[in-house]
C-alpha cells in the first residue's frame, strides 16, 4: 500500500531508520547511472545528539553507606544507614547516533565529487547542527558538489543570505562553479518530491536523480503503510493548512482500505 501522503509522509520524519534507509535507496539508485566513471558510496559517522526530554530512573544504582563511629567510651562500632534522596532523576547525556550520507567519488583517484545529505533530526539541533554545520563549510569550500535533501518540519534551516521562502521541505544544491548561489526546491505537503540534477565532474552531464521513486520504494519495500498509527497525529506540528490536508489524504486512506 503506497502512502496517503502525494510526496514526503509528516509521519516519518523522525524516524532515524527512515532516513538510513532512503539514503541507501538514493545511493542505490544513483549506481547504474554513474558506473563506470563514478561510484556512490555510504559513508558513516557519528554525532552527538542532546535529548529533549528528562527521564525517571528508578531502582538502586549506589548501595547505602556506612558510618562508622568508634571511640574509648564505645564498646561497638554504630552503624547508621545514609538518608535516601525523595528523588532519583536522569540527566541529560549526549548520545551518538549513527548517521549516513551519500558521497560520490570518481574512481581513478577516489576523490569526492558530490556529497548528498539526507538531513536528520540531529543535523538540525544542538551539538548536532554544530557538528553538521562544520562538515558542511568543509565541503562548501572545497571542489565538491553538495546537496542537502531536508524532509524536516522541525529544526533549523542551513544557513542562508536570504531567507528560504515557507515550505515545509527543501532540497538545496551548492554547485562548485556556482558558490555561493544555491539552487533550491521548495517542496509543500501536497507536492511529490521531485526530480534533481546530482553534478559530477566538469565535461559529464549531470545525472537524475528520482526522489519520489526513492521515497516509494523504501516505503513499500520496508511496511511502513503497516508499522506506522496514522489514528495517532504526526510527530511534528502542522500548520492548519496542513493539518486539512492531513486528515483529507488520511481520511481517502480509510475509505480505501
Amino acid at each position: 500500500m503506497p502512502s496517503p501522503f502525494p510526496g514526503m509522509d509528516p509521519y516519518l520524519e523522525g524516524s532515524m531508520n527512515f532516513h538510513h534507509q532512503f539514503s541507501a535507496e538514493i545511493a542505490r539508485q544513483l549506481s547504474p547511472k554513474l558506473l563506470p566513471k563514478y561510484v556512490a558510496v555510504m559513508a558513516e559517522r557519528f554525532v552527538l545528539d542532546e535529548p529533549n526530554g528528562v527521564a525517571i530512573a528508578t531502582g538502586s544504582l549506589y548501595p547505602d553507606v556506612g558510618v562508622f563511629r568508634s571511640g574509648r567510651d564505645s564498646p561497638q562500632a554504630i552503624t547508621a544507614a545514609s538518608t535516601q534522596a525523595p528523588l532519583r532523576l536522569a540527566t541529560k547525556v549526549p548520545e551518538r547516533v549513527p548517521h549516513v550520507s551519500i558521497e560520490i567519488r570518481d574512481v581513478k583517484n577516489h576523490r569526492l565529487v558530490t556529497a548528498i545529505e539526507v538531513l536528520s533530526p540531529t543535523n538540525k539541533r544542538g551539538r548536532g547542527r554544530r557538528e553538521y554545520l562544520a562538515k558542511r563549510r568543509r565541503i562548501l569550500i572545497s571542489s565538491a558538489h553538495l546537496m542537502e535533501v531536508d524532509l524536516l518540519h522541525e529544526g533549523h534551516r542551513v544557513p542562508m543570505q536570504q531567507p528560504l521562502p515557507t515550505a515545509p521541505y527543501f532540497v538545496l544544491l551548492s554547485r562548485v562553479d556556482d558558490r555561493p548561489v544555491m539552487e533550491v526546491w521548495p517542496i509543500q505537503l501536497e507536492e511529490q518530491l521531485p526530480t534533481v540534477p546530482v553534478p559530477l565532474l566538469p565535461g559529464d552531464a549531470d545525472v537524475p536523480l528520482d526522489l519520489q521513486l526513492a521515497f516509494s520504494s523504501i516505503y513499500d519495500l520496508l511496511g511502513y503503510a503497516v508499522d506506522t498509527d496514522y489514528k495517532q497525529p504526526p510527530p511534528v506540528r502542522l500548520t492548519d493548512e496542513e493539518q486539512e490536508l492531513s486528515r483529507q489524504y488520511l481520511e481517502k486512506m480509510r475509505r480505501l482500505t
